[in-house]
């Protein structure tokens, strides 16, 4: 039973959970270690079986429909990009008085991004051509952009961010956090063709192998929108020279740099107000992403 809930309606996981279920569905792993992963996720719960596989768990009612997108989009995908994505091998159903479909995966090995990189600016480079190649794949038959997704105009956020800095209230700097999000907000909105964002590129959806990036993690935010949504690392994981030539090898300008910073400003301040009594983690990272944020404005 998970011991914090992040959500009102978050239904219950653990090891002998994944067991029971492993057992009535798909018996040739039923026998495998079990063990929770810890994270800062707040979708999924992720349990490792074996040394090879993966499970994942929807927590909530909301993120039931990410394994069928991945399932759809990412074979697609694989061959087009230069770091590794996830391989589903099985999608199991609701049983054992477990609400959700849920999914098997390859283990992908790795650490996440958090002061696992060797080098920031050759990791700039690397998360940038993983942007750039996404970018490039074509979105026909791509589902419609959702307005409560990534890569939309900023303002459908203006209300939810104005209220998450309020009752935030001096835990941030909220004079500046409003400065900016204004800032961000009086650029033009992205008028181009609507292309693939990853959407949630944060430090955790990166795996880092032997110093260096190797994978990317959680499609459940993949869509089509404003190239801008996954400029996210240029404050959540890259600083300075990293930064610097993050932006460059991504080609943004000064109206989709800014969109990209309001992009993390919106989700930092949500997560903070959200997540501040739950999920220390996500506290952390987007605490330090806010900070990058309102040092740059």
């Amino acid at each position: 039973m998970n011991a914090v809930k992040m959500h009102a309606d978050e239904v219950d996981t653990d090891a002998v959970l994944v067991r029971r279920l492993l057992g009535s569905q798909f018996p040739q792993w039923a026998g495998l270690p079990i063990k929770p992963v810890p994270s800062y996720g707040t979708d999924h719960a992720i349990f490792r079986v074996g040394s090879g596989l993966a499970v994942r768990l929807p927590r909530v009612a909301y993120a039931t429909k990410q394994a069928a997108k991945e399932a759809t989009w990412l074979p697609r995908f694989a061959p087009l990009l230069p770091l590794e994505v996830p391989v589903q091998l099985a999608t199991g159903q609701p049983a054992e008085g477990y609400p959700f479909a849920w999914s098997v995966y390859q283990w992908l090995a790795g650490q996440d991004a958090n002061g696992t990189i060797d080098d920031l600016v050759q990791a700039a480079v690397d998360l940038a051509g993983f942007v750039n190649a996404l970018r490039l794949i074509d979105t026909e038959g791509a589902p419609p952009h959702s307005p409560s997704g990534r890569g939309g105009p900023l303002a459908e956020h203006d209300e939810d961010v104005r209220k998450s800095i309020s009752e935030l209230g001096n835990r941030i700097d909220g004079e500046t956090a409003l400065r900016s999000w204004k800032e961000s907000l009086a650029v033009s909105d992205w008028h181009g063709p609507h292309l693939w964002v990853h959407g949630d590129l944060l430090p955790g959806n990166v795996l880092v192998r032997n110093g260096r990036l190797a994978a990317i993690i959680d499609f459940g935010a993949l869509q089509i929108g404003d190239p801008a949504a996954d400029l996210q690392p240029a404050w959540n994981m890259f600083a300075g020279e990293s930064r610097l030539r993050f932006r460059d090898e991504i080609g943004a300008d000064d109206a989709c740099w800014l969109r990209g910073r309001g992009t993390v400003l919106y989700q930092t301040v949500m997560a903070l107000a959200y997540y501040w009594n739950t999920n220390p983690g996500m506290v952390r990272q987007a605490s330090h992403g806010l900070a990058q944020v309102l040092a740059d404005s």
